[in-house]
């Protein structure tokens, strides 16, 4: 299976994954022949990247972080949880809330404990667009990745877990033409928006089953390092850790998902980003162990190598994922080979990844403008 970038698809070219709605339906079942109609579709979509299959990489198995029926059930509690408290204006007292999250949080963690070494890959490359309760489930996820790779306790997993899944739930007191907005934000409607912290604070602080420190996730995510976040413009040590290490996983989702008025960053292009912010939004320590979880190049992409050469990622280091094995489809001029070879970039020290097939990569000052206020 590969990753092939929309502008890349030709007519006869098989689905390797489905590709879903921003409600979880099925739009497209994998093994569904593309043909010129659907990738026009695809395009009007907004979908940057499919899987394909093909037979130079049908072994390339890209793997979930997790289980679809664990996906599935989350989506569902997470919808009808938001739901219920959607434009209340009062604390909320909802009995089974806390013990109802509390419940899909386990069966989260067992599905990252079940992987070997859990990486940061990403799980919505085939969505339609960007959605508030995707992006819930995606961010719970990497923070928890993150905090199993900072040796947390099961007790702190669950705190910061609940804490990065109700992180946004102050966004269901935002009136939904400014939430669901097609384009940029006016200065008022943003002002509007960063009200969703202190909203989901006020929501979680008194709620039974769920920890004090999971509400000023919610509180402070959007804070930064140097002051120049909100609500209060907390600085360094005044920003809870739990809360640093969702700022990160937040923006990363917010980069790395299509959205109506804006395509997906690839994961390198989006940790380039983060970078650009080290020492001033982020420690830089906290970015060093975030790239170092995160599948910069996902299984299957197809990328450029300093030799000229164009192949697949077809398997990541944990250790080093900055240097993953590739298998070679096209000789530098271009032409297809009869019979591909591997190189492991781990060991080929001086072959680089110079570029993905089909993308140019967008400038980081670029990029920070049009993602890190979304």
């Amino acid at each position: 299976m590969r990753l092939v970038h929309i502008n890349l698809l030709q007519p006869g070219m098989k689905l390797g994954k489905r590709i879903y709605s921003e409600e979880g339906l099925v739009l497209l079942s994998e093994g569904v022949e593309l043909t010129s109609r659907l990738i026009v579709r695809l395009k009007d979509l907004g979908i940057g990247y499919v899987y394909v299959n093909d037979a130079a990489t049908e072994d390339i198995i890209i793997p979930d972080m997790l289980r679809e029926e664990t996906r599935r059930r989350a989506l569902v509690e997470i919808k009808q949880q938001f739901h219920s408290m959607s434009g209340l204006k009062t604390k909320s007292r909802m009995p089974h809330f806390g013990k109802a999250l509390s419940g899909l949080m386990n069966t989260i963690l067992e599905d990252i404990g079940s992987q070997k070494e859990a990486m940061i890959m990403l799980m919505d490359m085939n969505s339609s667009d960007f959605d508030l309760y995707n992006h819930s489930l995606n961010v719970c996820v990497y923070t928890l990745v993150l905090g199993v790779a900072s040796g947390y306790t099961r007790q702190q997993l669950m705190e910061i877990g609940l804490g990065a899944l109700l992180h946004d739930i102050g966004k269901t007191q935002i009136a939904p033409e400014i939430l669901h907005k097609p384009a940029r934000l006016s200065d008022e409607e943003f002002k509007i928006i960063q009200q969703h912290t202190t909203y989901g604070h006020r929501i979680l602080k008194d709620e039974p089953g769920i920890p004090l420190l999971a509400a000023h996730c919610a509180l402070q995510h959007h804070e930064r390092i140097d002051g120049s976040g909100y609500p209060f413009g907390l600085k360094d040590n005044e920003i809870h850790e739990y809360a640093k290490w969702l700022a990160l996983a937040d923006s990363y989702d917010a980069m790395t998902t299509n959205r109506v008025y804006k395509q997906a960053l690839l994961p390198h292009q989006a940790v380039e980003v983060l970078y650009t912010g080290s020492g001033t939004l982020y420690e830089q320590r906290m970015l060093e162990k975030f790239r170092d979880c995160v599948a910069i190049y996902p299984l299957g992409l197809s990328v450029t190598l300093s030799t000229g050469e164009i192949g697949v990622v077809a398997d990541i280091h944990s250790r080093i994922p900055q240097r993953p094995r590739i298998r070679v489809l096209k000789d530098a001029d271009g032409q297809m080979l009869s019979a591909p070879y591997e190189i492991d970039l781990s060991t080929a020290l001086s072959t680089m990844i110079t570029g993905v097939e089909g993308v140019e990569d967008l400038p980081p000052t670029q990029a920070r403008s049009e993602f890190f206020d979304s």
